[in-house]
Protein backbone atom coordinates (compact mmCIF):
# COMPACT_ATOMS: atom_id res chain seq x y z
CA UNK A 1 0.00 0.00 0.00
CA UNK A 2 1.58 3.13 -1.02
CA UNK A 3 1.28 6.16 1.52
CA UNK A 4 0.01 9.22 0.12
CA UNK A 5 2.36 12.43 0.91
CA UNK A 6 1.08 14.27 3.62
CA UNK A 7 -0.86 17.47 3.18
CA UNK A 8 -1.01 20.81 4.58
CA UNK A 9 -2.92 19.72 7.25
CA UNK A 10 -0.98 17.00 8.22
CA UNK A 11 2.12 19.16 7.64
CA UNK A 12 0.65 22.04 10.31
CA UNK A 13 -0.13 18.84 12.51
CA UNK A 14 3.43 18.20 12.55
CA UNK A 15 4.75 21.17 13.12
CA UNK A 16 2.47 22.04 15.95
CA UNK A 17 3.36 19.34 17.66
CA UNK A 18 7.10 19.65 17.60
CA UNK A 19 6.26 23.64 18.41
CA UNK A 20 4.54 22.17 21.69
CA UNK A 21 7.23 19.68 22.69
CA UNK A 22 9.84 22.29 22.15
CA UNK A 23 8.09 24.63 23.75
CA UNK A 24 7.72 22.11 26.97
CA UNK A 25 11.70 21.62 26.48
CA UNK A 26 12.45 25.61 26.42
CA UNK A 27 9.79 26.12 29.95
CA UNK A 28 11.52 23.02 31.42
CA UNK A 29 15.16 24.85 31.13
CA UNK A 30 13.76 28.16 32.28
CA UNK A 31 11.68 26.36 35.08
CA UNK A 32 15.08 24.82 36.05
CA UNK A 33 17.15 27.88 35.48
CA UNK A 34 14.49 29.68 37.64
CA UNK A 35 14.59 27.11 40.73
CA UNK A 36 18.90 26.79 40.32
CA UNK A 37 18.60 31.03 41.39
CA UNK A 38 16.02 30.67 44.06
CA UNK A 39 18.13 28.17 46.07
CA UNK A 40 21.15 30.11 45.42
CA UNK A 41 19.39 33.10 46.70
CA UNK A 42 18.72 31.46 50.00
CA UNK A 43 22.41 30.97 50.88
CA UNK A 44 23.21 34.09 52.97
CA UNK A 45 25.04 36.63 50.83
CA UNK A 46 29.26 36.13 50.60
CA UNK A 47 29.03 32.71 52.84
CA UNK A 48 30.92 30.90 50.02
CA UNK A 49 33.70 33.32 49.68
CA UNK A 50 34.48 34.04 53.24
CA UNK A 51 34.50 29.90 53.22
CA UNK A 52 36.76 29.96 50.37
CA UNK A 53 38.59 32.75 51.66
CA UNK A 54 39.13 30.89 54.85
CA UNK A 55 40.17 27.15 53.00
CA UNK A 56 42.97 29.45 50.83
CA UNK A 57 44.32 31.27 54.15
CA UNK A 58 44.29 28.15 55.90
CA UNK A 59 46.50 26.72 53.87
CA UNK A 60 48.87 29.59 53.36
CA UNK A 61 51.62 29.96 55.42
CA UNK A 62 52.10 32.62 58.32
CA UNK A 63 55.12 34.40 59.32
CA UNK A 64 55.19 36.26 63.43
CA UNK A 65 55.92 39.77 62.92
CA UNK A 66 56.05 40.26 66.80
CA UNK A 67 58.60 39.81 69.69
CA UNK A 68 58.35 38.35 72.62
CA UNK A 69 58.68 41.12 75.76
CA UNK A 70 59.66 40.51 79.61
CA UNK A 71 60.46 42.93 81.98
CA UNK A 72 64.55 43.14 80.62
CA UNK A 73 63.65 43.12 77.10
CA UNK A 74 64.90 46.62 75.13
CA UNK A 75 62.88 49.69 75.78
CA UNK A 76 63.73 53.88 75.35
CA UNK A 77 65.48 54.78 78.06
CA UNK A 78 63.08 57.73 78.96
CA UNK A 79 60.56 55.14 80.20
CA UNK A 80 62.21 52.52 81.79
CA UNK A 81 61.65 48.50 81.86
CA UNK A 82 58.87 46.81 82.97
CA UNK A 83 57.91 45.11 86.11
CA UNK A 84 55.62 41.77 86.07
CA UNK A 85 54.60 40.92 89.44
CA UNK A 86 52.06 38.41 90.62
CA UNK A 87 48.63 39.00 91.20
CA UNK A 88 47.43 39.41 95.16
CA UNK A 89 44.65 40.16 96.81
CA UNK A 90 43.76 43.40 97.92
CA UNK A 91 42.88 41.94 100.80
CA UNK A 92 45.52 39.69 102.13
CA UNK A 93 48.20 40.63 100.11
CA UNK A 94 48.78 37.48 99.08
CA UNK A 95 49.40 36.13 95.72
CA UNK A 96 46.91 34.02 94.21
CA UNK A 97 48.56 30.79 92.81
CA UNK A 98 46.75 27.39 91.42
CA UNK A 99 47.69 25.50 94.90
CA UNK A 100 45.60 27.81 96.95
CA UNK A 101 43.46 29.68 94.41
CA UNK A 102 42.90 27.20 91.12
CA UNK A 103 44.31 30.41 89.01
CA UNK A 104 47.20 32.28 88.51
CA UNK A 105 47.88 36.01 86.91
CA UNK A 106 50.42 38.50 86.63
CA UNK A 107 50.00 42.44 87.45
CA UNK A 108 52.03 43.99 84.64
CA UNK A 109 53.48 47.59 85.26
CA UNK A 110 55.13 49.15 81.89
CA UNK A 111 54.51 51.93 79.31
CA UNK A 112 52.23 51.22 76.50
CA UNK A 113 55.35 51.56 73.73
CA UNK A 114 56.42 48.34 74.94
CA UNK A 115 58.02 45.33 72.67
CA UNK A 116 56.53 44.95 69.22
CA UNK A 117 53.42 48.27 69.48
CA UNK A 118 51.15 50.11 68.18
CA UNK A 119 51.92 54.10 68.01
CA UNK A 120 47.93 55.52 67.14
CA UNK A 121 47.75 59.25 66.41
CA UNK A 122 47.02 60.65 69.38
CA UNK A 123 50.23 59.22 70.75
CA UNK A 124 51.92 62.35 69.17
CA UNK A 125 48.73 64.77 67.52
CA UNK A 126 46.30 66.12 70.29
CA UNK A 127 43.38 65.90 68.45
CA UNK A 128 44.45 62.25 67.03
CA UNK A 129 42.27 59.26 67.20
CA UNK A 130 43.14 56.81 70.06
CA UNK A 131 43.81 53.51 69.53
CA UNK A 132 40.41 52.19 70.26
CA UNK A 133 39.19 54.59 67.78
CA UNK A 134 41.57 52.92 64.87
CA UNK A 135 39.02 51.12 62.11
CA UNK A 136 38.78 47.85 62.06
CA UNK A 137 39.40 47.55 58.40
CA UNK A 138 43.06 49.11 58.77
CA UNK A 139 43.83 45.92 60.44
CA UNK A 140 44.08 43.58 57.89
CA UNK A 141 45.93 45.21 55.00
CA UNK A 142 48.07 44.13 51.71
CA UNK A 143 51.48 44.03 52.87
CA UNK A 144 54.49 45.60 50.86
CA UNK A 145 58.20 44.85 52.48
CA UNK A 146 60.84 47.21 51.55
CA UNK A 147 64.51 46.34 51.78
CA UNK A 148 66.89 48.46 53.45
CA UNK A 149 69.65 45.43 54.17
CA UNK A 150 71.41 45.78 50.74
CA UNK A 151 72.01 49.71 51.11
CA UNK A 152 73.48 48.60 54.81
CA UNK A 153 76.52 46.52 53.65
CA UNK A 154 77.76 49.89 52.37
CA UNK A 155 76.55 52.09 55.56
CA UNK A 156 75.23 50.05 58.14
CA UNK A 157 72.49 53.37 59.51
CA UNK A 158 71.39 53.82 55.86
CA UNK A 159 67.92 55.85 55.81
CA UNK A 160 65.59 54.30 52.92
CA UNK A 161 65.62 57.10 50.15
CA UNK A 162 62.88 57.65 47.72
CA UNK A 163 65.39 56.95 44.84
CA UNK A 164 65.72 53.81 46.93
CA UNK A 165 61.62 53.19 46.97
CA UNK A 166 61.64 53.87 43.17
CA UNK A 167 64.50 51.65 42.45
CA UNK A 168 62.28 48.61 44.08
CA UNK A 169 59.43 49.89 42.21
CA UNK A 170 60.71 49.44 39.04
CA UNK A 171 62.18 46.04 39.87
CA UNK A 172 58.54 44.15 42.24
CA UNK A 173 55.76 47.56 40.99
CA UNK A 174 54.09 50.03 42.02
CA UNK A 175 53.36 50.07 46.07
CA UNK A 176 49.37 49.72 45.82
CA UNK A 177 46.93 52.26 47.74
CA UNK A 178 45.77 51.23 50.39
CA UNK A 179 48.82 48.64 51.18
CA UNK A 180 50.85 48.38 54.92
CA UNK A 181 54.79 49.32 53.68
CA UNK A 182 57.50 47.80 56.51
CA UNK A 183 60.69 48.51 56.18
CA UNK A 184 63.01 45.52 56.47
CA UNK A 185 66.26 46.25 58.42
CA UNK A 186 67.39 43.26 60.17
CA UNK A 187 67.26 45.01 63.46
CA UNK A 188 65.24 42.58 64.78
CA UNK A 189 67.89 40.18 65.33
CA UNK A 190 69.48 41.98 67.65
CA UNK A 191 66.82 41.94 70.06
CA UNK A 192 67.27 38.67 72.36
CA UNK A 193 70.68 38.19 70.91
CA UNK A 194 72.79 42.06 71.57
CA UNK A 195 70.09 43.95 73.48
CA UNK A 196 72.40 46.98 73.76
CA UNK A 197 73.74 47.04 70.37
CA UNK A 198 69.50 46.75 68.97
CA UNK A 199 68.83 49.77 71.00
CA UNK A 200 71.89 51.22 69.37
CA UNK A 201 71.46 55.27 67.59
CA UNK A 202 71.98 55.88 64.93
CA UNK A 203 70.12 53.09 63.06
CA UNK A 204 69.16 51.98 60.06
CA UNK A 205 65.53 53.67 59.47
CA UNK A 206 63.32 55.69 57.06
CA UNK A 207 64.51 58.84 55.28
CA UNK A 208 61.46 61.40 55.97
CA UNK A 209 61.06 62.31 52.61
CA UNK A 210 60.44 58.67 51.91
CA UNK A 211 57.79 58.81 54.40
CA UNK A 212 55.98 61.59 53.29
CA UNK A 213 56.39 60.34 49.70
CA UNK A 214 54.80 56.87 50.37
CA UNK A 215 51.75 58.27 52.33
CA UNK A 216 50.91 61.39 49.65
CA UNK A 217 52.30 59.80 46.35
CA UNK A 218 50.86 56.54 47.01
CA UNK A 219 48.00 56.83 49.59
CA UNK A 220 49.09 54.36 52.10
CA UNK A 221 47.51 53.65 54.64
CA UNK A 222 49.83 52.75 57.72
CA UNK A 223 53.76 51.76 58.35
CA UNK A 224 55.84 50.11 60.31
CA UNK A 225 59.98 49.20 61.22
CA UNK A 226 62.17 46.84 63.30
CA UNK A 227 63.88 50.02 64.99
CA UNK A 228 62.40 51.76 68.29
CA UNK A 229 62.27 54.95 66.14
CA UNK A 230 60.92 55.74 62.71
CA UNK A 231 63.99 57.47 61.99
CA UNK A 232 67.17 59.57 63.26
CA UNK A 233 65.89 63.21 63.21
CA UNK A 234 66.30 65.21 66.39
CA UNK A 235 62.78 66.04 66.30
CA UNK A 236 61.38 62.93 65.21
CA UNK A 237 59.75 63.97 61.95
CA UNK A 238 58.79 60.88 59.73
CA UNK A 239 57.43 60.12 63.14
CA UNK A 240 55.18 63.45 63.97
CA UNK A 241 53.76 63.59 60.53
CA UNK A 242 52.83 59.75 60.13
CA UNK A 243 50.98 60.48 63.85
CA UNK A 244 49.36 64.32 63.04
CA UNK A 245 48.27 63.07 59.50
CA UNK A 246 46.09 60.68 61.27
CA UNK A 247 48.06 57.51 60.00
CA UNK A 248 49.36 54.60 62.65
CA UNK A 249 52.57 52.63 62.64
CA UNK A 250 54.08 49.68 64.33
CA UNK A 251 57.36 49.72 65.72
CA UNK A 252 60.33 47.27 66.66
CA UNK A 253 58.42 44.37 64.22
CA UNK A 254 60.51 41.05 63.80
CA UNK A 255 60.67 38.57 60.86
CA UNK A 256 60.31 40.92 57.76
CA UNK A 257 63.42 38.75 56.22
CA UNK A 258 60.89 36.18 56.04
CA UNK A 259 58.36 37.90 54.20
CA UNK A 260 58.17 38.22 49.85
CA UNK A 261 58.69 41.86 49.07
CA UNK A 262 54.84 42.02 47.62
CA UNK A 263 51.84 39.47 47.82
CA UNK A 264 51.54 39.03 52.00
CA UNK A 265 48.87 40.14 54.20
CA UNK A 266 49.12 41.54 57.22
CA UNK A 267 46.67 41.29 60.32
CA UNK A 268 48.11 43.41 63.55
CA UNK A 269 45.82 43.78 66.65
CA UNK A 270 46.06 45.30 69.87
CA UNK A 271 43.99 45.29 73.36
CA UNK A 272 40.65 48.27 72.60
CA UNK A 273 42.16 50.69 75.56
CA UNK A 274 39.57 53.26 76.21
CA UNK A 275 42.05 56.24 74.99
CA UNK A 276 44.46 54.08 74.70
CA UNK A 277 48.06 56.39 73.38
CA UNK A 278 49.62 53.06 72.35
CA UNK A 279 50.33 49.42 73.71
CA UNK A 280 52.02 46.06 73.02
CA UNK A 281 50.65 44.99 69.53
CA UNK A 282 50.62 41.38 68.10
CA UNK A 283 51.33 41.16 64.17
CA UNK A 284 51.33 38.09 61.61
CA UNK A 285 51.72 38.32 58.30
CA UNK A 286 50.05 35.60 55.24
CA UNK A 287 52.19 34.54 52.69
CA UNK A 288 51.36 34.02 48.90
Amino acid sequence: MLRQPPGDADILGIVTRNAILWEGHLFFRASSIALAFAMLSTVPAGAGDLASAYRIIAGKEFVDLTHSFGPTTPVWSGFGQATFTPASDPKTRRPYTIKEDGFRTTTYDMVGQYGTHVDPPAHFAEGGITMDKIPLKQMILPLIVLDNTPYQKRDDNHAFSVADLKAWEDKHGRVPKGSFVALRTDMYKDWDRDPERFKRAPFPAWAFETIKFLYEERGVVATGHEAMDTDTTDKMDSETYILTHDHYQIEVMANLDKVPPRGALIVVTWPKVRGGLGFPARAFAILP
